[in-house]
This record gives structure tokens, sequence and C-alpha cells, in this order.
């Protein structure tokens, strides 16, 4: 097959997606390409991180937005255009429209971070909040699509988005010609499959591997299947690649063109996000994160030199902080534990000396002293503490029960 043609068998070719860098020029940032001196002593090999996170929006969903907006009729232009989306998408509709003069609406889910939602009303967007879940919000998008005449933008399913965002695929060819290897975050696969048609035209002996959230993961099921299927409930701190069903468009292209998808867990996507802002100096989101986790998860199993797409940064604060707290206990740098101890002057003071000894920093101290499971005498007492690694957390519990504590699982 010959990517890239006008006779291409694929929905969206090289020319779409060169087409589209031009129209994006001046609009979209090229982002920067930084070097990971850590990661690249873990893969054996070059890794570069492509920094879609500094995107306009904080994304690379202003790409494939701008470009399918632009390619609309002015009597298309002039009815509007509607969106659903928990935030990335939304952000990027909503700039691209403000940018071309076009009247936008945002369906977002109630529960959508505070933080985007006043982003995605800065850029321009009439915001409304619909439903609690995506596909809800989706719906009621879609109907006011069909009541209004409103344009609606589909965030993946679509071949002038998926034109747009493949636009991250000639820049990274641009910035590191010698690449061997890109890894990439996958939900709907928009982004995956722009990517695999720039790139696989240019250079097919690289490899292309997209990530998915083990609790979100729509692509192998619909890979082995031949067709897109949906899965039910996905769940994951990964919102930006919670998607429950390929994209008809982007399966076609991911089918034929990514070497492989893989999973990563939800302790690998916080250890993820946690390195890129104490190593790298990058705030970015759990999806923007996923293929950092991939590296992490199986780093003798990719050829350098390989490029990382960070593909996003809007991550809402009250959910880093969480995530911070997942990444830093996976990594044995945060332990909870609940111990039972005499319930009488002095008990906690000689407890934190035990700590104090083994050098376990104590964030937060709870009591539970009114529980029927506890005797008259007894009192529970829960303990937040700043470790420095799986070998100290076993030290400190082992020092715990060494003074006699009951240390409770």
């Amino acid at each position: 097959m010959s990517y890239g043609t006008a006779d291409s068998s694929l929905p969206v070719t090289l020319d779409d997606v060169r087409g589209a860098q031009k129209m994006l020029s001046g609009v979209a940032r090229v982002t920067a390409m930084e070097g990971s001196r850590h990661l690249s002593q873990l893969v054996g090999a070059p890794v570069h991180l492509k920094c879609e996170n500094l995107q306009r929006t904080g994304s690379f969903k202003l790409r494939g937005a701008y470009v399918r907006i632009s390619g609309l009729l002015p009597e298309q232009r002039a009815a509007g255009v509607v969106a659903a989306s928990a935030g990335n998408h939304a952000q990027g509709v909503a700039l691209a429209s403000s940018l071309l003069g076009v009247h936008s609406t945002v369906f977002m889910p109630k529960g959508a971070p505070l933080p985007k939602i006043s982003a995605t009303r800065d850029y321009g967007a009439e915001v409304h909040l619909h439903g609690q879940v995506v596909d809800e919000t989706l719906a009621a998008a879609q109907e006011y699509a069909a009541a209004t005449g409103a344009v609606f933008i589909h965030p993946f399913d679509h071949p002038d988005i998926i034109a747009g965002q493949g636009t991250v695929g000639l820049e990274i060819l641009e910035q590191c010609p010698e690449v061997r290897t890109i890894v990439v975050g996958v939900g709907g696969g928009g982004l995956a499959a722009g990517i695999a048609v720039a790139v696989k035209a240019l250079r097919p002996d690289v490899r292309i591997v997209g990530v998915q959230a083990e609790g979100s993961a729509a692509y192998p099921p619909s890979l082995a299947a031949g067709r897109p299927v949906a899965i039910e409930n996905p769940a994951t701190m990964a919102d930006g690649i919670k998607v429950g069903r390929p994209g008809d468009v982007p399966f076609a292209i991911v089918g034929e063109l990514v070497d492989e998808v893989r999973t990563v867990s939800e302790d690998a996507l916080s250890a993820a996000l946690l390195l890129c802002l104490e190593r790298a100096k990058l705030v970015v989101e759990p999806a923007g994160a996923s293929p950092v986790a991939a590296l992490l998860s199986a780093p003798d199993s990719l050829e350098g030199p390989v490029v990382v797409v960070l593909s996003g940064g809007n991550v809402d604060p009250v959910l880093l902080q969480r995530v911070l707290r997942h990444g830093m206990a996976a990594q044995g740098r945060y332990l909870a534990v609940r111990l039972r101890l005499t319930d009488r002057p002095g008990a906690l003071a000689t407890l934190l000396g035990v700590l104090s000894v083994v050098d376990a920093n104590v964030l937060d101290v709870s009591h539970v002293r009114t529980d029927p499971r506890l005797r008259l005498t007894e009192a529970e007492v829960e303990l937040h503490l700043e470790t420095k690694g799986p070998e100290h957390c076993a030290e400190v519990g082992q020092a715990l029960r060494d003074a006699g504590y009951t240390v409770i699982d």
C-alpha cells in the first residue's frame, strides 16, 4: 500500500496532514522536543519528550479542532459549532472557534473540574453543564446540534480531526529524524491515527506503540475482533483517554498502521506523572503521562531513539494532589499504617520516638478511641508517613512490630 497518496485506501493521507500543517502555521505551536536523561538511562537509548502539554490550551486538541472548523462552509460557520468534552477537546474547540470567528457551544459533565470549565469559557465558548458522564453530555450536544443546526465537532472520529493531530507526527520527524519508536496515548484513537499516517508514509521503519489505561482499554478487544467494540464502565484516572469505544475512522487507521497497543496500570500512570514533574519539570495529566508509564513498565522492549508524546497537561489540582500521593505510595515514598496502642499519657510520644529512630517523617496522625473493636484501654492510630522507598517502608513496619505494636493491615 502506498501511504500519503490521493488514491490511498485510508480515510486520511499524508497530503491531508501536510495541508493541515500549512493551515495551522501561526496558530498551533511547534512544541518543544526535550531529552530525558533519566528515561534514556532506563531504556538504554535516547528518549525524547514531545511536549504537547505546552501546546496552546494545554493539549494537542487545538490542532484537530482548528482544521475541522476551518473546513466548514460559510453557512455551516454561521450556524455555529457544538462539542461535548470533559476538558481538552472543549478548550481546543473553544479557542479554534474564537480564532475563526465562529460561535461555539460546549457541553461538559456536571462534575468536570472547575479550572477546565473556566478555561473553556475564557476561550470564548458558551458552556452548558449536563449529565454526570461524558456519554450523557455527548447525547445532549448531539440533540443540540439536531435542534439548532450547529455543526457537531467530534473529538476524534473525523478525517479533518485526524489530519490536524497528524501534524504532531510531522514535527516529530523534523525534530528527531533518527527516531525508531514513537509511543503515544490512545483514547478514541485520533492522535495515534494521525501520527501513524504521517510517520508511516515517510518512515515506514518507525515503530508506533499506542498506550491505553488497563481500566479503559477498548482497542485491544476491538483489534482482536476486527471492528470497534465498546467496553462497559471504562474506569481510569486518565480522563483524556477514558473512551469506551474506538472511533470508526481512527480505528481503520490504527488497525492498519499502529504496530502495537499496550495497557498500563493506574500505579504506573501515577508513577509516570510524578516522574514527569520531578525529573522533567513538566506538569502532565495522567493521559499525557501514559506513554511514560509504558516505558516504566517495560523499558527493555522499545528500540531507541524513542519519542514519547506528552499529549496534555490539563490536570485538575485536586486530582493532581491525589495522583501525586498515589504515585508516591506506589514508589514506597508514602505509607499509611494503622495500629493499636495503650490509651495512656505519653503513648503517642513513645510511638513517634520509634518512627524518629527509623527516620520516617510523620505527615498526619488521627485517633479513634470509641469503637466496638477496641478494648477500654486501647486506641487506634492512623499515621501517614513520608518514606524513602519500599525497603524503608519494610524497615518502618518491622520497627513498629519489634516495639510491640499491632499493625493492622
